[in-house]
């Protein structure tokens, strides 16, 4: 199937789904499911749905629409709201940023920033913007490539290869655009994307953490929420308009489009639009997979992140450079810990698994029906399903491999040097990317920012965990060097992972500028002669981890074809096209502001206000801690322009049925006019579960009111610069 064609035009449409049932779908002109293709709009009736301009206006493949006024933000969104390059997006998407920027002394974070000069503004480290510059469909290029390849690996592997040698080709260094082909169906369609780069991204304004992060992880993924979860960044360009790293001597970055702010903002009822790069639904894959969602990933990783964040909080509740220096960290896995217990749970909730299987007896027996569909696709479910059921045996042992070099520096560092003594003695165009010559300064210097944010009495505490953990696996999920640890060592598990840990890891010197240089000299025959018991260990460690690339690459061959048989077949029984999972490529969703009964005799009101900021702060719990001037604003009832009218208080947040999942974070919400009303951030607990399934009964979806974000600005922070340049008066 081919759904995108290459556009005059150079700027992003992407596919996305709207579904009449919670697993199945085709485009449709109400509110349901949907992450909508933009190439796609003219189907959809947004007009009668509430739309008040030309859709054209929204996206248009001959001029300029809203859709210029957007960027991808480091995985979240962003959008320009003014002339010279000013970016909105979330305060959690600029977290990273803040928190490198902050130190002790001047904790940014803690206390917010507010340049009140373009000479003021610092750099945002960490964070990239990319603008759309063209996309193409090359479905025929890609899957030609593995037209006569029947051997799952070997197809898994021509597949990757030619989709980099399609980016490759298509990458241009010298304008910063860098190209990027993604799958839309598995096995079926691929589109090749390009970005226009810009590398000087600077912090301009940021909430204080007790009004950007407001509810910290007590909130996190909850309504009724009270966040004002915003910042806002500037892009920089040099002189001549080409893309450049940071230099005093860039100008601010002069967009196409800029969004227009509603500063009266909208009520219940109103309808809404969001155009944003949701990260990765999977909606369309089988019960199988869900059912290792259900029984592996999620249960293990939340209870890893939850184990890593406690030690964390423990190990620094006494200093506050570690807490500024775990902050970023602590906020990233708490949010992804959270999101995989309301998956966990939504799952369980509405029983999802066997609604699923269910779903594909039926479709069993429609292929049974039809001696046509039985020959070709009769054993198409009972493939699938032996697959995962390969993946489940040795599931433990892939998640704790996938996890183990990101929770330990040390291993990190080993692994790299045996991977790069290796790939050094290549030619130079057949290294993995990240070790060509033109990749590996800025490899390393990933390297050096793992050093340097190292802390032993953690790596020490994870490790003893994850080796618990893997010692107690499945007898088809060891962990071979594990294992190797235990053989013969006494029968004491714990002393035998405290010992090796303490010795071999905390005390290693790899960590040392002058010796890891020197293992970098080193051959590969050297190292394997060594009785460094770290590099014995990591050796066992990445022949496994190599082992099951290997055979996590053949089950990809698989499954890739498999999937666009499963994706054929369904769209025979249901009679309608499909629209592709969000792969973090640009979407546009609609609905409208709205509230929802997440119980029984329980409804959650669509407008949160200060007034609820307020009542919070009265627990005493230090997640609801806010500023005094907050509160001598709300005492004097000093809310200026910002109150919604209908009801007389200043809204907070909002909440809507629109389809979004991660990476729409920073994507901004427009009224039926297309002026910024908010931006979005979050979703309700209850709404985690949109990345398997979508329902508009409880699938809410929370943004942060523009009326909110203008009131800080103007009454908490004074920010006369910023709401001039916003044209606020």
């Amino acid at each position: 199937m081919r759904f995108l064609t290459l556009l005059k035009k150079s700027v992003l449409v992407i596919s996305v789904i709207t579904i009449s049932s919670i697993f199945l779908g085709m485009i449709s002109s109400s509110p349901d499911e949907g992450m909508y293709p933009l190439s796609e709009i003219q189907k959809v009736d947004l007009v009668k749905a509430g739309l008040k301009i030309n859709p054209n206006e929204v996206y248009n493949p001959n001029g300029i629409s809203l859709v210029d006024a957007l960027v991808n933000l480091s995985g979240c969104t962003g959008s320009f709201i003014s002339e010279n390059g000013l970016i909105i997006t979330n305060h959690h998407c600029a977290y990273g940023s803040i928190a490198r920027a902050s130190t002790v002394e001047n904790n940014y974070l803690e206390n917010g920033f507010h340049a009140k000069t373009l000479e003021e503004e610092i750099p945002a480290i960490g964070s990239t913007v990319k603008i759309i510059d063209s996309y193409q469909d090359v479905s025929d290029e890609v899957l030609n490539s593995v037209k006569n390849i029947n051997d799952p690996s070997e197809r898994a592997k021509i597949l990757a290869i030619k989709i980099k040698e399609i980016s490759d080709k298509a990458t241009n260094e010298k304008e910063s655009i860098v190209a990027e082909v993604a799958e839309m169906f598995a096995g079926k369609s691929y589109v090749l994307f390009k970005y226009k780069i810009l590398r000087d991204v600077r912090l301009v304004y940021a909430p204080p953490q007790s009004i950007g992060n407001f509810g910290g992880e007590t909130d996190n993924w909850v309504w009724p929420r009270h966040t004002g979860d915003f910042s806002l960044l500037r892009a920089y360009v040099s002189k001549d308009g080409s893309s450049s790293s940071f230099s005093k001597e860039n100008v601010p970055y002069k967009p196409k489009k800029y969004l227009k702010i509603n500063s009266n903002g909208v009520e219940e009822g109103d309808f809404t639009f969001i155009l944003g790069y949701p990260g990765r639904t999977f909606r369309h894959r089988p019960a199988a997979y869900l059912k290792y969602q259900q029984d592996y990933l999620l249960p293990y990783i939340s209870n890893l992140y939850d184990y890593a964040i406690k030690s964390m909080q423990e190990i620094s509740k006494d200093d506050k450079a570690l807490k500024l220096k775990f902050a970023s960290r602590i906020k990233g896995l708490a949010n992804t810990m959270k999101n995989y217990q309301g998956k966990l749970k939504g799952l369980r909730k509405i029983n999802l698994v066997d609604k699923k299987f269910e779903e594909e007896k039926e479709l069993q027996k429609f292929i049974n029906s039809n001696s046509e569909l039985k020959s070709k696709y009769g054993n198409l479910l009972n493939e699938i399903n032996y697959v995962y059921s390969k993946i489940d045996e040795t599931a433990q042992a892939d998640l704790w491999l996938r996890q183990i070099q990101n929770f330990s520096t040390t291993l990190s560092l080993a692994n790299f040097i045996l991977n790069y003594v290796e790939e050094i003695q290549k030619p130079d165009s057949e290294r993995r990317i990240q070790f060509q010559d033109k990749n590996i300064k800025q490899t390393l210097a990933s390297l050096e920012n793992l050093k340097s944010n190292y802390n032993s009495d953690f790596e020490e505490q994870i490790l003893m965990k994850m080796f618990a953990d893997a010692s107690k696996f499945k007898s088809t999920s060891r962990i071979n060097a594990v294992d190797y640890l235990l053989e013969g060592n006494g029968s004491n598990p714990d002393e035998i992972f405290s010992n090796f840990i303490e010795n071999n890891l905390v005390n290693s010197k790899i960590r040392e500028k002058e010796y890891f240089e020197s293992l970098m000299k080193k051959t590969p025959e050297e190292l394997s002669k060594s009785q460094d018991e770290l590099f014995i260990f990591t050796s066992k460690l990445r022949k496994q981890i190599l082992q099951n690339d290997k055979e996590n690459q053949k089950n990809e061959g698989k499954l890739n074809k498999l999937y666009g048989d499963l994706v054929d077949v369904k769209m025979e029984w249901k009679k309608t096209n499909f629209i592709p999972d969000a792969n973090s490529t640009l979407r546009l969703t609609y609905g409208y502001i709205k509230g929802y009964n997440p119980a029984d005799a329980v409804y959650m009101e669509p407008f949160t206000s200060i007034d609820g900021v307020i009542e919070k702060s009265l627990t005493g719990d230090e997640d609801f801690a806010i500023p005094d001037k907050l509160k001598t604003l709300y005492d004097k009832k000093d809310f200026g322009n910002y109150l919604n009218k209908k009801t007389n208080k200043l809204p907070v947040a909002m909440l809507y049925n629109m389809d979004t999942t991660g990476g729409n974070s920073g994507s901004p919400i427009f009224d039926a006019y297309g002026n910024l009303i908010g931006v979005n951030f979050d979703r309700a607990y209850e709404a985690t579960i949109n990345d398997f399934a979508w329902n508009e009964s409880y699938s809410r979806s929370i943004g942060v009111d523009i009326r909110y974000v203008l009131w800080v600005l103007d009454k908490f922070s004074n920010a006369k610069n910023i709401l001039s340049e916003l044209n606020i008066n």
